[in-house]
């Protein structure tokens, strides 16, 4: 059987229930990301590294939560916390001290977060965190990187995808948004002619989550020419904060973002966000003698929920220890070596592993010239930003699948502390047979 006779055959509760899902949801899905070549997997349970689909096969997760959950699904003490706090009340309206602890948390670990507004995902952090910059510098626009992403709002859409229109966008806002190649050159002469840029906000390690990779020291020099320039250094550690390290990718390269836009681990899997920074821009939030009188306001009826206020300290206690970062690190840098012993192994080429510890990335096009272990460069960056040729992925995704492993979008995998060392085994595995699987169909050599 063909690669999708197979996948049809394993996953038919899921191909009926996403011919249902057509019929409610635009496109069948409730998040781009999910979106699938055939249709998407149906979840029914998760636990630890592992989660089970509504046909009841066990797959090893490495979506984890869209990178939310470092400790792996389930783990104890945040399952322990929920319970408790599900006990003494979902939604008070109200301040409650576990916001505190919260707050705290993230100022003893996030460099230079000398105040922290809480909101409830990663795209009102960013949102926030814009309206703060031009609030503070008096400036309209803000420069971003070509295919980084900061969320789905109007504020940062353009420019995230090469190969996305920019439908429902007014001309005006456009105007206020500058998208810059990754070039320290290129950011620097507009700095250096332009007089109206608030901020420059990128993704600290890369387009989509260090897919496209940037180097500690393009950090270290990017904020010194912001500083110099007097203008607002904004990184979206929504994807890396507490997982590259447990202050984020800016406090690994010894560096002070001037804003900082935080989710995912931060609310230990349910939903949560924040804008941790300097205090005299958090300041604008502030009312009365507290703050300016021309101030920002900013609610948020789900602003730290006391359910994800909960879930985010028990994980944030245990990733200021180290532990869960390093072993999730370690068992990514494993199964990156892992991946590429596979595809030498099978004389591979145009596809590559690579990542930054826990967070992997597959790149696959038969027709690019590069071999196991590089990093792809110097390609279109629409190619970049899907991970190489569409129609390999889409087979490569099934495929993988049908092994027993889900990967982030088909190409991408968030390691938990959760994993194991037969889980990179597994995986291994699972590659090696897509591989047999794409050459039976002629996809690669």
């Amino acid at each position: 059987m063909s690669i999708e006779q197979q996948y049809r055959a394993r996953f038919a509760r899921s191909a009926r229930l996403a011919a249902e899902a057509r019929g409610a949801l635009p496109g069948g899905v409730t998040h781009d990301g999910r979106t699938a070549p055939l249709f998407p997997l149906f979840m029914e349970r998760a636990a630890g590294a592992h989660k089970w689909d509504a046909d009841d096969n066990l797959l090893i997760d490495y979506v984890c939560g869209h990178g939310a959950l470092l400790l792996g699904h389930g783990h104890p003490a945040v399952v322990a916390a929920l319970q408790e706090q599900l006990a003494r009340g979902t939604h008070f309206g109200a301040e409650h001290t576990l916001a505190l602890r919260w707050a705290a948390l993230v100022q003893e670990l996030v460099p230079g977060a000398q105040r922290v507004r809480f909101t409830s995902s990663g795209t009102e952090a960013t949102m926030l965190a814009l309206r703060l910059a031009r609030a503070f510098s008096g400036r309209p626009t803000i420069i971003r990187l070509q295919s980084h992403f900061h969320g789905w709002h109007d504020g940062v859409a353009p420019g995230a995808d090469p190969e996305d229109p920019n439908a429902g966008l007014p001309t005006g806002l456009l105007d206020a948004i500058l998208t810059l190649p990754a070039d320290l050159d290129a950011i620097a002469a507009a700095l250096a002619s332009r007089s109206d840029i608030a901020a420059v906000i990128l993704e600290p390690t890369g387009a989509s989550y260090g897919s496209q990779p940037l180097s500690v020291s393009f950090l270290q020099e990017l904020r010194a020419l912001t500083a110099e320039r007097d203008v607002l250094l904004i990184l979206d550690e929504v994807v890396t904060g507490f997982r590259v390290a447990p202050g984020g990718a800016q406090a690994r390269a010894g560096i002070t973002a001037d804003l900082t836009c935080l989710a995912k681990i931060l609310a230990g899997g349910l939903p949560g966000g924040a804008v941790a920074g300097r205090e005299d821009l958090l300041s604008l939030l502030a009312a009365g003698p507290a703050g300016p009188r021309e101030r920002i306001r900013h609610q948020g009826t789900f602003n730290a929920n006391p359910l994800s206020a909960a879930a985010g300290v028990a994980t944030l206690e245990l990733v200021a220890t180290g532990a869960p970062g390093e072993a999730a690190a370690a068992t990514g840098r494993a199964l990156c070596t892992a991946l590429n012993e596979v595809l030498v192994a099978n004389r591979v080429r145009g596809f590559t592993a690579y990542g930054d510890g826990s967070i992997v990335h597959l790149f696959a096009d038969p027709a690019a010239d590069l071999g196991p272990g590089d990093t792809p460069a110097g390609l279109p960056p629409a190619t970049l930003k899907r991970g190489g040729d569409a129609r390999v992925l889409a087979a490569l995704r099934m495929a993988m699948q049908l092994g027993g492993v889900d990967l982030m979008r088909g190409r991408s995998a968030f390691v938990s502390a959760a994993h194991s060392a037969e889980d990179v085994s597994r995986t291994a595995a699972a590659l090696d047979s897509a591989i047999a699987m794409l050459r039976a169909e002629a996809l690669i050599p």
